[in-house]
Parts: structure tokens; C-alpha cells; sequence
């Protein structure tokens, strides 16, 4: 695994108890020697000894280096890190395949002010207003008014005038504001659990509403509904993602999708499937063998 965080601590001892070793393998924040050989002091363990990678590196340029040195198959690999990183490609693809998406349209920015106006036109305020590529709410805000609305865009314009900056795109979609949050999990194509995410009663009274666990949301497992898990496992289909998280939101006229996550983080056991590790083992041999 190229993650030492909470995923990491939380598998390694179900895993093992499937008669699957885990060792970690640092991917960022450190130096790589690219005209050595194959050996990698940074490795638990020789990265011959490796058989299967759990998901491919988040930074992908370092991926790449690490991806040639390891020589694995991953669970999830470079295509399903960037397919499910791209907010409006899930959202085109889902769409196309029938699927509940919040009404949603990308900007790509630099644009002139009258795009980001007629593309408002389609809204009713608030909206929401996030980066396309970004991660764990970062960078999300709400637009009360189109007044609003253009100011967040001068910021992104500043942003996005750095050279360095690569995805400029954003996204404008509809605010659902009293829609319940859930992460979905599917391994191998079938539903493995979810937990319900929920900012607490103080935090909510002081207006915050990015129900994100890394913003200090609650997550608790439930037991979501046919329909939910349904369209749970629809999506990593229309995605052709083996081990996924789906983000839904529900409302009194039923289910969105909202996002998607290919390196989804491993909550605690309980809040899963009883079958979950079978499942998650099953998938690792299975790729672990297609080399």
C-alpha cells in the first residue's frame, strides 16, 4: 500500500488474517533514485516481493516512477485513481448511463463573466461551486447569489493564474440543503456497506455544511436501502472501477450521486458488511493473479 494512514492501520490485521501480508510503500514526500535498480530502501520489504498494489499513488507523477519499480497489478491502477478524480466526467458518465446525478455544469475556466452568468441562469441560489479535481471538500463553497457567484470565480481566476495549476475546470451544481449524506462501498462489483456522514448539531447551527469526515463529520454505518446500494453498485460499473466509493445524497424524491472515490478510506469493520474482508481479499488474489 502507498498510504501509511488510517486505510493502512485499519486492513492490515483482517487482511492477515486472510493470509494477506500488507507492507507500505512511502510514495511521496521523499527522494526516488530513477537509474538504480529495483530495490527500494523505502519499501517494508524488496519490491520483488510485492504482488498486487492496493490503489495507485494519489500523485501520479510519483506514481508513475513507483508503478515501474513495483512491475504490479493494482486493485485500482492509474486509469480508475483518474477516472473517479475527474467530478464531471463521473457526472457526464453516470448521466449517460441513466443514472441520478444533481444538475451540474462545468466551467472551464479562464471564461469570460458572461458564460459564468448564463450558465447561473440554470440555477436556483445557492449553488455550490467546487473544483473538479479536488478532494475531501477542499476548496467547496456555496454561492448564496449570483453576486456571490462571481466573486468565488475572481478568487478561482487567481488561482488558476498560476502556470502550475493544472485542472482550471469547476463546477456550478445545485445545492441540495437538507439531503442525507452517505459513502457507499463496493468491492468487486457488489455492495459492501456505507456509512451515513453528519456534521454535528453545534457545527450545523453555525452554518457549516460539508458533511466531510476530514471536516469533522461524523460517519456511522447504516443499513442504506435496495435502492441506494443499487445504484451504488450501477456506478462503479458505469465506471469500470473494481473497488470504489460512492457518494449519495438523499432527499424526500430520492437518491443523487453525487461523487465518487477510488482511494476510499476503510472505516471501521462494523460499519461494513460482515463479508466485507472476504470480498476485499477475494478481489486483491483475484488481481494479484491476472499478472
Amino acid at each position: 500500500m502507498t498510504t501509511a494512514s488510517e486505510t493502512y492501520q485499519r486492513v492490515r490485521g483482517p487482511l492477515a488474517d486472510r493470509g494477506i501480508d500488507v507492507g507500505h510503500v512511502r510514495a511521496k514526500e521523499r527522494s526516488f533514485r530513477l537509474d538504480g535498480p529495483g530495490v527500494d530502501p523505502e519499501a517494508a520489504t524488496n519490491a520483488e516481493e510485492f504482488d498486487v498494489g492496493f490503489v495507485y499513488p494519489s500523485r501520479l507523477m510519483e506514481g508513475a516512477v513507483l508503478d515501474r519499480r513495483l512491475s504490479v497489478p493494482w486493485v485500482n491502477g492509474r486509469d480508475a485513481v483518474v477516472t473517479s478524480r475527474n467530478k464531471a466526467g463521473v457526472i457526464a458518465t453516470l448521466s449517460a448511463a441513466g443514472l441520478p446525478v444533481p444538475r451540474t455544469t462545468l466551467v472551464s475556466n479562464p471564461v469570460d463573466e458572461s458564460v459564468v452568468v448564463e450558465a447561473a441562469a440554470d440555477f436556483e441560489f445557492p449553488v455550490v461551486v467546487k473544483p473538479n479535481s479536488a478532494t475531501r471538500g477542499v476548496g467547496v463553497a456555496k454561492a448564496t447569489d449570483l453576486d456571490s457567484l462571481l466573486g468565488i470565480v475572481d478568487y478561482l481566476d487567481l488561482v488558476h493564474d498560476y502556470r502550475a495549476t493544472g485542472d482550471k475546470s469547476y463546477l456550478i451544481q445545485e445545492f441540495l440543503p437538507d439531503a442525507r449524506d452517505y459513502r457507499a462501498m463496493v468491492v468487486d462489483g457488489a455492495y459492501a456497506g456505507a456509512v451515513r456522514r453528519e456534521l454535528p448539531p453545534d457545527a450545523l447551527a453555525a452554518g457549516r455544511w460539508k458533511h466531510n469526515v476530514h471536516r469533522g463529520a461524523d460517519a456511522r454505518g447504516v443499513e442504506l436501502g435496495r435502492e441506494g446500494r443499487e445504484l451504488a453498485e450501477r456506478t462503479a460499473a458505469a465506471l469500470g472501477i473494481d473497488y470504489l466509493g460512492v457518494d449519495l445524497l438523499e432527499t424526500d424524491d430520492g437518491f443523487v450521486l453525487n461523487e465518487t472515490n477510488a482511494r476510499p478510506t476503510v472505516d471501521a469493520a462494523t460499519k461494513y458488511e460482515p463479508g466485507f474482508y472476504d470480498r476485499l481479499a477475494g478481489l486483491i488474489r483475484r488481481v494479484a493473479k491476472s499478472e
